[in-house]
């Protein structure tokens, strides 16, 4: 598409707010099925095991499409890119609304993973191309808050409707089918923004490197991502599960509400904290992540379910900032041309931290008990965020002193 017929189409400012519906979705239908793990499970005889598996299927397939594609809107088109994304998360709802066991859920959930892979690259990439010139920091911040809002939304969503709607694991896709098909519409009528589309279409894998004069940095920073997303992939896999047990309910609205509480309360610390220096952001970050898990920790001794959603609460405030901050400082350390590599060896490391270590936790589920596998898990992610608010403070010192030295 021309420059002259992209100017004679919608207006920018639509274009955005369309691109960030659709992220917000995507993020929420991804949370859905968290709500109705426990379901799942009554249902299908599922082994806590077997729910982490299927969770980490999405994390899987989620990387592979953003490292396999997350280029390709360069050339393509945005445009393409996110209708093919949402036409994909359009079919893997289906496969949810028919599932009738675990085969057809692990398929509805690595189509659904490859949608969200394919579309994030063009999602950022637009966020940022159409914010309203007015506001052009706006990109950033959507592109942050986003996927938080969208799980808490997907969250408390979902566990309202399986817990007082009818055909409770059919009904939040169909509706999710609804709100695609609109989108996807709007996809349709926004205009280009990709400055080299209507190319040939190429598939380049995204390279994974990090410059060597900045590997330290690196392993410093990622420690905070890794920390994160283990909390992340925890509570939206086997988090329903803990706070049903806690609160002795069999409300399916506790599940989902539980979620939405640790995303809920780390978009508002993104909110806060949005203009406070990368690497203050995520001390700070890791300072409430350790008082979350120690708070979280205090709630399994006690078995206080008022505890545990206190404690749910501050540990999503520093998981938000602690990711923000982690984040922002790590796409400091590579310039413009390489950013693209350096931002997918971090993906690498997120999604691995939310799959790898939740399957774990489900396996050891089935040998030692919710509960006992809670506490090590929890136990063990405050070792390692102690570390990463070490090595973050160290780093921080000494990015001042090579400044003030400057």
């Amino acid at each position: 598409m021309s420059p002259a017929a992209r100017a004679a189409g919608p207006p920018r400012g639509s274009g955005f707010w369309v691109v960030g519906a659709v992220l917000v979705l995507l993020m929420l239908s991804s949370s859905v099925p968290s709500a109705l793990y426990v379901l799942y499970q009554q249902k299908w005889d599922l082994s806590s095991g077997t729910i982490t598996v299927v969770f980490a299927l999405y994390a899987v397939t989620v990387l592979a499409g953003l490292l396999l594609f997350g280029s390709l809107s360069d050339t393509l088109g945005r445009r393409p890119v996110l209708g093919t994304g949402l036409v994909l998360a359009i079919v893997s709802m289906a496969l949810f609304a028919g599932a009738q066991g675990l085969g057809p859920l692990l398929a509805a959930r690595a189509v659904q993973g490859l949608a969200v892979g394919l579309a994030t690259g063009a999602m950022g990439a637009a966020l940022l191309e159409l914010a309203p010139a007015s506001r052009p920091a706006l990109g950033a911040q959507v592109n942050s808050a986003g996927p938080t809002i969208g799980i808490g939304l997907g969250g408390i969503g979902a566990g309202l409707l399986v817990q007082y709607a009818p055909a409770p694991t059919v009904l939040s896709y169909l509706l999710l089918i609804g709100a695609f098909a609109v989108t996807l519409v709007g996809v349709v009528r926004m205009p280009e923004s990709a400055p080299g589309a209507g190319g040939r279409p190429r598939v380049v894998p995204h390279r994974i490197h990090v410059p060597a004069g900045a590997r330290g940095r690196f392993l410093v920073l990622v420690l905070t991502i890794v920390a994160v997303w283990s909390v992340g992939g925890f509570y939206l896999s086997l988090g329903p599960h803990l706070a049903l047990s806690l609160l002795r309910s069999t409300n399916y609205l506790v599940g989902g509400a539980t979620v939405a509480l640790l995303a809920g309360a780390a978009t508002v610390a993104q909110l806060m904290l949005g203009r406070t220096a990368a690497l203050r952001t995520a001390v700070l970050g890791l300072l409430g992540m350790l008082t979350g898990l120690g708070a979280v920790l205090l709630a399994l001794g006690l078995g206080s379910a008022p505890v545990f959603l206190v404690a749910t609460a501050v540990l999503g405030g520093g998981w938000g900032a602690a990711f923000l901050g982690a984040f922002r400082a790590l796409s400091g350390l590579a310039d413009p041309a390489h950013r693209g590599e350096l931002t997918a060896a971090v993906y690498v490391f997120a999604y691995l931290a939310m799959s790898v270590p939740a399957v774990l936790a489900g396996m050891l589920t089935n040998i030692h008990g919710l509960h006992r596998t809670s506490v090590g898990f929890m136990a063990a992610v405050a070792a390692m965020c102690a570390v990463a608010l070490l090595a973050t403070v160290r780093l921080a010192a000494r990015t001042r002193a090579e400044g003030s030295a400057a």
